[in-house]
């Protein structure tokens, strides 16, 4: 036991131990979920996906963001319940000070800017490009489907499906795009999820402008959903 708990002070988490050990969360939580009820495989699919949302959150969501985001994907759930689920799982937000408008906050929303702007009507091909990732549920749990529109033939023009939501998905995907196209659109636009906004995004679309949809509005991306379903 010393060898998988270093800090015998620490109680030692399931997630840490599953990753020491190199076991998947998803996997070992679908292992316990054999031979339950329904209600509590469903409960177990949840906590995982939790500990997903969490993750790319890189701990900084707490119950009611987190709650936020199980709803918007069709998953009704209080947020106490969800708040009950994280305590069982022992993960918690780490502490964030009360918010206060700095200059760093305002450069970050500066740069998230919406430059398509309800444009939705580029005049040639591999001008403005949508990438959007849906969360489809599935008997085994959550995967992504991360895909890219071409906004001038509304036609998804490149898709990668993954269990995990880590950005470097998304850069590859972008990559093959850009190789099969043999062409960079001018802008590209995206929600705000916080792989849209990481420093590796950032790099991959170096060159391209970026556009963001406005805070909690989703316009041109619930198109992109739709073609995506």
């Amino acid at each position: 036991m010393k060898e998988v708990s270093e800090n015998p002070k620490q109680k030692p988490t399931v997630a840490g131990m599953l990753k020491r050990i190199g076991l998947s969360k998803s996997g070992y939580y679908r292992h316990k979920s054999k031979g339950l009820s329904k209600s509590k495989e469903r409960q177990l699919k949840i906590k995982d996906l939790i500990m997903e949302i969490c993750e790319e959150s890189q701990h900084l969501y707490g119950a009611p963001k987190i709650t936020a985001k199980l709803r918007k994907i069709g998953i009704q759930i209080s947020e106490r319940t969800v708040g009950k689920y994280m305590k069982a799982l022992k993960i918690r937000a780490k502490y964030c000070k009360p918010f206060t408008v700095t200059t760093r906050d305002s450069n970050l929303n500066n740069k998230l800017k919406n430059i398509l702007d309800e444009q939705f009507n580029p005049e040639a091909p591999d001008t403005i490009w949508c990438i959007d990732t849906t969360y489809i549920p599935t008997k085994k749990g959550f995967v992504y489907l991360t895909s890219i529109m071409d906004l001038f033939s509304r036609r998804i023009i490149s898709w990668n499906l993954s269990t995990t939501l880590k950005t470097t998905n998304i850069a590859s995907l972008i990559n093959k795009v850009k190789a099969t196209r043999k062409s960079n659109p001018k802008i590209i636009h995206s929600d705000r999820s916080s792989q849209f906004i990481s420093k590796e995004y950032c790099e991959i679309t170096a060159g391209i402008t970026r556009s963001y949809s406005k805070k909690a509005y989703r316009g041109i991306m619930l198109v992109l959903s739709l073609f995506t379903l």
